[in-house]
């Protein structure tokens, strides 16, 4: 009998293509292109884990980094969960936000988490496409992914208040994507980065991976707030000192 399995890492090969040009999410007026791994399905949790050190990322089931031509502005960045500490006003959002209730769930279409997301892209990105992410998007970019991954919902009592999509790996987590209620006064985006640190300290995982991080965008600023942090310079790891 033929063996089906997928041959060790050192026989698996990764081709890299860089797309065309496309309008920068961040910076305005600026285009960006990405470097796409290919093809799709030969990235697991195991390759995953160590292209996500070198810089990559994964939006659904697409892997990728930033490859732009006159621009290195978007930077990966990672919080070493054993040396951190929260500030005052992360110790807030903890003790804001103590009583809500936790589920850790599949990747699967649960009744209101479709219906959280469309009114968090309307009220947080409107006008810039996501917005208009009718369910087949939503389930593409939440709901397909090559690694492990889970759901983590949040609610107070019985209504739904945050889901956080969370790439789960051998030595680390990654936040990759979440979305939340609109409600006056809450730091919800700050909870659950504070919350997946807790975890990866709790399951003995070394590092929590938020994405990029551009200086030039406030969207991007809250990141260095999460100390001490690392970012990503000539694929070297260095403690982020700004």
């Amino acid at each position: 009998m033929s063996d089906l399995r997928r041959p060790p890492l050192p026989e698996r090969v990764l081709q890299l293509y860089a797309t065309a040009a496309y309008p920068c999410s961040y910076l305005p007026e600026q285009t960006a292109r990405s470097q796409v791994v290919v093809p799709l399905d030969v990235v697991d949790t195991d390759i995953y884990a160590q292209l996500i050190a070198k810089g990559f990322r994964r939006s659904g089931s697409t892997t990728y980094r930033p490859w732009c031509d006159n621009c290195s502005a978007c930077v990966p960045l990672r919080v070493p969960v054993a040396d951190f500490r929260p500030n005052r006003s992360q110790r807030r959002a903890q003790r804001q936000h103590q009583n809500l209730t936790v589920r850790l769930l599949p990747l699967q279409e649960y009744p209101d988490h479709y219906a959280l997301y469309r009114d968090y892209q309307l009220a947080r990105h409107a006008g810039c496409g996501m917005d208009k992410d009718d369910p087949e998007d939503y389930r593409s970019f939440i709901l397909q992914s090559p690694v492990d991954a889970m759901l983590v919902e949040f609610r107070q009592g019985d209504v739904l208040k945050m889901v956080a999509l969370v790439d789960v790996l051998p030595d680390a987590l990654s936040a990759v994507y979440t979305f939340y209620a609109d409600d006056a006064g809450a730091a919800y985006g700050t909870y659950a980065v504070l919350w997946q640190i807790a975890f990866a300290q709790q399951t003995g995982r070394r590092h929590v991976y938020l994405g990029y991080w551009i200086a030039e965008s406030r969207k991007m600023q809250y990141k260095t707030r999460f100390r001490p942090c690392e970012v990503l310079e000539r694929d070297v790891w260095l403690t982020h000192l700004l």
